[in-house]
């Protein structure tokens, strides 16, 4: 799939986004350049920037808090129709969260070469280590208690009240 080019109103959300990475890296100091909205029916329905630092919490990225206070905003987890605009090319965990909140389109700034260019931040091993077999990463992992993890499943499959995601 080829990227679309660029519109006014794209430009318009990505400046709000630039905005909020600005404050996040520049003003208060609470990480780095990163900042995030979420736009339905074009307006913003949320926001969010890098708190990495302030909260000594690796997850909290802009896309992750802006997809958070969308969904909560919404009352649901499911995003489609959502547009998000990011200062930066997702990374591996923000592209899994973008996917599982089933937006529509991501509007990026900057890229990961950029990223790693003027910030240090480099996430191709991650985006590497992930397309391995898990039995081949960097991270060991373990199988432990499939069988009893299995009846739960079983338990969960069995309900008809499940909502599915």
């Amino acid at each position: 799939m080829n990227p679309r080019l660029s519109t006014a109103e794209d430009e318009l959300f990505m400046r709000a986004a630039i905005k909020l990475g600005e404050k996040a890296a520049l003003v208060e100091g609470t990480g780095g350049p990163f900042g995030c909205v979420v736009v339905m029916d074009g307006k913003i329905i949320a926001e969010g920037a890098n708190h990495v630092v302030s909260e000594n919490d690796p997850t909290w990225h802009g896309e992750m808090e802006a997809i958070r206070a969308a969904a909560k905003k919404l009352g649901n987890f499911d995003l489609s129709g959502a547009t998000l605009y990011t200062t930066g090319e997702p990374c591996p965990m923000c592209a899994g969260a973008i996917s599982w909140a089933r937006i529509d389109r991501v509007v990026y700034a900057s890229t990961l070469a950029d990223a790693l260019r003027y910030g240090q931040f480099d996430d191709q091993p991650f985006y590497e280590d992930l397309a391995k077999p898990i039995a081949e990463r960097r991270i060991p992992a373990t199988q432990c208690l499939r069988p009893e993890m299995l009846e739960l499943w079983r338990r969960y499959e069995a309900r008809p009240d499940r909502i599915r995601y």
